[in-house]
């Protein structure tokens, strides 16, 4: 049987589906329906990577009950609560994936995410959607990006704009916080398209 590490290095791309969780889609205080609106662009991606026999990894929100970042943002995604659970369509793709849980906005700074970027020896490519756009998205794909950078590894990063999405509020306008965030990763250069299709066309030119 392969190891974990054997089997990291194996893959030439990661899909990374970040927080598509209750208490982001469905329910709670954080939630905005406009994030699942996000799903179906998200599972035409995971069947991509499947299919492709790549790998697909799923991010989650799941805080501690005293989670410091509760003073910046309302109490959400508790561990062990449904708001923490990843959302109904994408759950019977959890088995076979990678699973990330963490405590903070960034998934980048788990040891075990740093642990398998070592092992990922042979990544040519990932892909990123998700929510929240502006803050756990961000948060994660600039980091990554300049990793890569700084160990100088050509990755190419995509984000998958149909399959990413923010909430709305008085006080967070969704479409600003939006092109914020896709400016910031264009800047960092994050390479930003539509969908799948053209990510695949991306990809064909790469392959040249």
């Amino acid at each position: 049987m392969k190891t974990n590490k054997e089997i990291l290095r194996e893959y030439k791309k990661a899909l990374y589906v970040i927080d598509m969780v209750k208490g982001f889609a469905n329910i709670g205080p954080m939630h905005d329906k406009k994030i699942a609106d996000t799903i179906p662009e998200q599972q035409k991606l995971i069947k991509k990577f499947i299919q492709e026999n790549q790998m697909v990894s799923f991010i989650k929100d799941t805080h501690r009950k005293n989670a410091i970042e509760f003073k910046n943002f309302p109490e959400h995604c508790l561990i062990g609560s449904k708001e923490a659970e990843l959302v109904d369509a994408l759950m019977p793709y959890e088995k076979n994936a990678i699973i990330y849980e963490k405590n903070s906005t960034s998934a980048f700074v788990l040891p075990e995410m740093l642990r398998d970027l070592e092992n990922l020896t042979n990544l040519t490519e990932i892909v990123g959607c998700g929510c929240c756009t502006d803050i756990c998205v961000l948060n994660f794909l600039i980091p990554l990006k300049n990793y890569f950078n700084q160990i100088n590894r050509e990755v190419s990063i995509f984000a998958v704009k149909q399959g990413i999405e923010t909430y709305d509020s008085p006080s967070h306008h969704r479409e600003e916080y939006n092109n914020m965030a896709y400016k910031l990763m264009s800047q960092a250069g994050i390479i930003l398209v539509e969908n799948m299709e053209e990510l695949e066309d991306h990809e064909k030119i790469l392959m040249k």
